[in-house]
């Protein structure tokens, strides 16, 4: 009698998809193992305490615990929404990321394209050093920095002023220049090390490009319009979707720091208001719920941003 044959059940029978991610696991294993502490670090520091958002609907107490405070629902988004200081804090904000929106996102683009015009090469390399060196140093030493040149008693700036002019200007006490000293602070420390993706997407054009229109008479202006932006213009708009995530993050370090009694109608964001009610005021599931405020307009920039880039014929982001 003939062997009959086992028939082939869902049990006994593998995907050709399972294979496939076992046979890559096993001939790229040492390529995970390379992955396993970088994606061990997102998992502990990033994903798991995101379940601390849950404080956001309770009114955490910490001697009760996470488990045994009681649950408020969305009254503390309701208390923060109906707050007078709520508006304050949101133009404060807003116009402090739009500023960096119009004067500092352009800005490593600019800088790219000058350096990318440079032909000495010696001259263009240490003109990147000096302009990355900005960024390893510390926004501490920024404002530092920023206080002996612009301080009445003895900086620079004011020397200078009064000298030229007789009379000096409380920069650091001022509303109007508080938010432009903030930008310039931030183009100064960081505008040079943006630039790095922007070079790296100018040096894949291809040569070829600018010698087809050299011949075709196109000026330096004319191949930076239809050669050089073009090449870099997805670049542009990823890191511009990616911004959006960011727009209502200021950071807390520098607003701090260059904040004073005189011009803190001005200075107060959502980044220093969380410090000061969370930290100094114990109110944690208040200040929890502001910063999955600020996340959930975050996401909705993102997709609403990503969404106009595809509908604009550009390749988003996903």
């Amino acid at each position: 009698m003939a062997q009959a044959s086992v028939q082939e059940t869902p049990l006994n029978r593998e995907t050709p998809y399972k294979s496939g991610v076992l046979a890559r696991l096993r001939r790229d294993k040492w390529l995970y193992l390379l992955l396993a502490p970088g994606l061990l670090y997102f998992l502990v520091f990033k994903y798991a305490p995101m379940w601390g958002v849950l404080i956001a609907f309770q009114n955490y107490q910490p001697f009760l615990g996470f488990f045994h405070s009681e649950w408020v629902g969305f009254d503390n988004f309701v208390n923060f929404l109906q707050n007078p200081d709520f508006f304050r804090l949101l133009r404060n904000t807003l116009i402090l990321a739009v500023y960096d929106l119009v004067f500092f996102f352009p800005a490593p683009i600019l800088l790219a394209l000058l350096l990318n015009e440079l032909r000495l090469a010696f001259y263009k390399r240490l003109v990147q050093t000096m302009i990355y060196i900005p960024h390893f140093i510390s926004m501490v030493i920024v404002v530092s920095i920023t206080y002996m040149l612009l301080t009445t008693e003895g900086g620079v700036v004011n020397g200078m002023l009064q000298q030229y002019t007789g009379h000096k200007i409380d920069f650091l006490s001022s509303e109007a220049w508080f938010r432009p000293l903030i930008i310039i602070q931030v183009i100064w420390k960081e505008c040079g090390w943006g630039t790095i993706i922007f070079l790296a997407a100018l040096s894949g054009v291809q040569q070829e490009l600018y010698e087809a229109a050299r011949v075709d008479g196109a000026g330096r202006m004319r191949q930076l319009w239809h050669i050089t932006l073009p090449a870099i213009r997805s670049t542009i708009i990823i890191l511009l979707i990616l911004r959006m995530g960011n727009f209502l993050d200021r950071g807390f370090e520098q607003i701090f720091l260059m904040s004073n009694a005189l011009n803190r109608n001005v200075a107060d964001v959502f980044d220093t208001y969380v410090y000061f009610v969370g930290i100094t005021q114990g109110a944690f599931s208040y200040s929890t719920a502001i910063g999955l405020f600020k996340s959930l307009v975050g996401i909705v920039l993102i997709f609403t941003s990503n969404y106009l880039a595809k509908r604009a014929g550009h390749s988003g982001l996903f």
